[in-house]
């Protein structure tokens, strides 16, 4: 080697990876200089272990604000980790180049202050802001401000693509189409590495790179990267103290729109005095594990590609790439119980290739194998095409870091937790069922609910489609790279998850500013057990609750508050003194609920009847009576039973409140025979406004149960009708909407059987045999039992339960000693005495 060699690559391509590991062969340099932060120069080392396993990145944040923090991802086929790998197996020594993080992000914090955002991600310095076509390196995947997404898309619309720039030199329209025939594909002119000539010249890529990139440098400048001018001046400073160090042996790896920089022949005063006056943060950096959904520019990292997998898959596949995809999109569709065989496989390699050709492709990309398999294996449907993207040309890939990697003590309690619970992190969304019976789902559900009171969302309560009990909890788990980032702010507050949900609980308490936030921080608190926060967070709700006197505000509360009782109940916490505070708030809003619904427009009553409801589902636990219960105490049931009915018969209360009113009456059993039909009869009398009548329909049979209340009760139904009937043709147009709002709520089946009740009319009397008396008629059903009807499902209902075509008769009894058949009773005689009636009496 004659002089430093400048391997200029674009980040995550596995075809300048593949390029990079020939040059490095053939050059062998004695160090290699690898764009990135210098602080991470110490963690090089723990690259070459067996439990790092990519994607990984160096995570850089500032020591006293961890969430102004960036990224530096690295793939197994990123060419900086490969040149990383080839240089720690052979001991050559790795040094990064690129402008410290400690610059880097307090830039960015000036430029956030400033309402600009200079876009961030690494892979492609000179594009647009999802990264495509891009071949520089930026300083990091910056973690986005807030309010400055637009700036950042306004910045990069002045900027020069360099890939869009050379793939419409060269007549192409797609300029990744372009990278990937030129680069990404091709596997010769790398040498025998590479899969190509071994006496090819594994610098030729690189040296046209460069020149290419040197004309369009030379054309726009720094093409509207501001920071680039800087970033340079330190990779030459770094790069003129390794020469110093090693000698002209040295490899620098970097972005190719970053080599013609690099190239130029600068004082090191001018480098200097670009360098001068840069703010600076203290800053700690270490790996974290990275995944391939991460790297996809759809997840909104600025260095993304489009298909990880598909990458990966190039880079590790040893030959035939096309077969090799193919056999893995079958291995897939047939574990999702599609029907594909070898002969697919074989058909689809064959139209892959086929489509590249006509395409002048030099091989099959993504594109032509998407249409091989659309049309062989997926029978000319795009159903498996999201199937395949998500799972094999994205990827669900979680990396590995070593356990000794720096981190903050909070990452080490997390890691200890998780391997104590058996609770592994993956990519992969998955659903965990958890029985809190069980001492290690009960460790799992507290981590979980901590880690969500400290902002780590590693998982998501969700419900459950079994058991509903509340010893069950379901959740939905998906690490992501960013929780590193949330680990490390939370790192505030304590050094165990325990002691931090601790302390973040009794801060917000003290900070909440309503009360339901209160009451929903003591749930938290009691779900994730944090002995130590909560007789805080209960001071903090005795006074909210003091000195609120919004009887929404307390309604809001109590659901919260109850449910809280419930759980500390279920995980043996003492909640005595939670129950005494519910109950309090109950009897708070009985007092004051009465009141409370007088005057309201539409929008108000329908926010008090969510409060109503709300109220109602938390006096039903609330009220239930709890061991060493004081004799005596006034029934929470009974009182709220005497709110309801003062509500349901105050005429200035809005018709949606009253009919939800009386509706919870009847559900608990409290109205009576006839009270309902009294109570709707009134509500929809001929004095009544229409538009309240309708609104007191709405809120008694609304939602999706209350279409079965009037099928069941045809004599609410018939007051509906003909109250219906009765509008005034001036007001039916007001009374349209509200109608039409409550039964579009029901199931399609109710509505039709609703709609079959009308057509019918009045029920008529049932026909019965001769001599039979009809059975006394239930409140809502009409005359008795229709044994007729009843019989047309006698077939069926034998058929399920197994019984002979002629029922239960045809086992002998067990007649009396001394009984002969054919002389007891009438009734006690086989059916070979009746041969016409069946179960239900009537005749056949």
């Amino acid at each position: 080697m004659t002089g430093p060699v400048l391997l200029g690559v674009r980040h995550h391509g596995p075809g300048s990876a593949r390029a990079v590991r020939a040059a490095l062969d053939q050059c062998t340099p004695d160090a290699v200089l690898i764009e990135g932060p210098p602080e991470a120069d110490a963690l090089v080392p723990l690259a070459a272990r067996e439990e790092m396993r990519p994607p990984v990145a160096l995570l850089a944040h500032a020591q006293d604000d961890p969430g102004r923090a960036a990224f530096w991802p690295l793939a197994e086929f990123s060419p900086e980790w490969v040149a990383m790998r080839w240089a720690l197996a052979r001991g050559v020594p790795v040094r990064f180049i690129d402008l410290p993080a400690a610059h880097s992000l307090a830039q960015e914090e000036e430029k956030g202050k400033r309402g600009e955002k200079e876009e961030s991600g690494r892979a492609a310095d000179g594009g647009p802001p999802s990264g495509e076509g891009r071949v520089g390196g930026g300083p990091a995947d910056e973690v986005p401000a807030a309010g400055q997404e637009r700036e950042a898309a306004d910045e990069a619309d002045v900027r020069v693509d360099p890939i869009r720039a050379l793939a419409g030199a060269a007549g192409y329209d797609d300029p990744e189409r372009w990278w990937e025939d030129v680069v990404e594909h091709r596997t010769g002119g790398g040498g025998a590495a590479t899969g190509g000539d071994p006496g090819a010249d594994a610098l030729a890529p690189f040296a046209a790179l460069a020149e290419a990139m040197g004309a369009l440098r030379e054309a726009y400048g720094d093409g509207g990267h501001d920071r680039d001018p800087v970033r340079e001046a330190h990779m030459r400073l770094r790069l003129r103290d390794a020469r110093r160090e090693f000698g002209d042996g040295i490899a620098v790896v970097c972005g190719a729109w970053h080599v013609f920089a690099l190239a130029q022949r600068t004082t090191v005063a001018a480098d200097r005095q670009l360098l001068k006056g840069l703010p600076k943060v203290k800053t700690a950096v270490t790996w974290v594990p990275w995944t391939h959904r991460r790297l996809s520019r759809r997840s909104g990292y600025g260095a993304g590609i489009a298909s990880p997998g598909w990458y990966g898959h190039l880079f590790s596949a040893p030959d035939r790439p096309v077969e090799r995809w193919l056999t893995k999109v079958a291995g897939l569709l047939r574990e999702e119980d599609y029907a594909v065989s070898s002969a697919h496989v074989i058909e689809a390699v064959r139209l892959a290739e086929g489509l590249a050709t006509v395409r002048g492709r030099p091989l099959a990309g993504l594109t032509e194998l998407d249409d091989a398999v659309r049309a062989v294996m997926g029978d000319g449907t795009d159903a498996p095409s999201s199937l395949i993207h998500d799972r094999l040309v994205v990827g669900e890939v979680l990396g590995e870091v070593p356990e000794d990697a720096p981190a903050v003590p909070l990452q080490r309690d997390i890691a200890r937790s998780q391997r104590t619970l058996r609770l592994k992190p993956e990519a992969l969304e998955r659903e965990l069922e958890l029985d809190l019976r069980k001492e290690t789902d009960t460790g799992r559900s507290r981590l979980l609910h901590r880690l969500r009171l400290l902002g780590i969302p590693w998982g998501e309560p969700c419900g459950s489609r079994g058991s509903t009990g509340t010893f069950r909890e379901t959740w939905q788990l998906r690490w992501e790279p960013e929780l590193s980032v949330r680990v490390a702010e939370a790192g505030i507050w304590g050094t165990t998850v325990l002691s931090a949900a601790t302390a973040k609980a009794a801060s917000e308490a003290s900070e909440a500013a309503t009360l339901a936030e209160v009451t929903a921080l003591a749930e938290r608190c009691l779900l994730a057990e944090l002995p130590d926060a909560l007789p805080v967070v209960m001071r903090a709700l005795a006074d909210r609750a003091a000195l609120d006197a919004d009887v929404g505000h307390l309604a809001q509360a109590l659901p919260a508050l109850v449910r809280s009782v419930r759980y500390g109940d279920v995980r043996g916490t003492d909640s005595v003194a939670l129950r005494e505070v519910a109950t309090g708030l109950a009897e708070r809003v009985f007092v004051g609920l009465p009141p409370a619904c007088l005057g309201l427009d539409a929008d108000g009553a329908a926010d008090m009847r969510g409060h109503l409801d709300a109220t109602h589902r938390a006096v039903g636990l609330l009220g239930r009576p709890e061991t060493g219960q004081r004799p005596g105490r006034q029934d929470l049931r009974a009182r709220w039973t005497a709110v309801l009915r003062a509500v349901s018969a105050r005429d200035a209360v809005p018709g949606l409140i009253r009919g939800r009113a009386a509706r919870l009456l009847l559900d608990e059993g409290e109205l009576g025979d006839g009270g309902a039909e009294r109570l709707m009869g009134l509500a929809l009398s001929p004095g009544t406004p229409p538009t309240d009548a309708a609104g007191w329909i709405e809120g008694f049979v609304g939602g999706g149960d209350g279409g079965m209340l009037l099928v069941h009760d045809e004599r609410l139904l018939a007051l509906v009708d003909g109250w219906l009937t009765g509008v005034p043709a001036a007001a039916f147009t007001d009374v349209l909407p509200l109608l039409r709002r409550t039964f579009a709520e029901y199931e399609s089946g109710v509505r039709r059987t609703l709609g079959e009740l009308i057509r019918r009319g009045p029920a008529t009397p049932s026909r019965h045999p001769a001599g039979d008396t009809p059975d006394a008629a239930a409140p809502g059903f009409g005359p008795g039992l229709d044994r007729d009807r009843a019989a047309a499902v006698l077939p069926t209902l034998r058929m399920l339960l197994g019984i002979e075509a002629h029922g239960f008769a045809d086992e002998p009894d067990d007649d009396e000693p001394g009984d002969e058949p054919g002389h007891g009773p009438p009734d006690e005689q086989p059916d070979t005495i009746r041969p016409a009636d069946d179960l239900t009496g009537a005749r056949t």
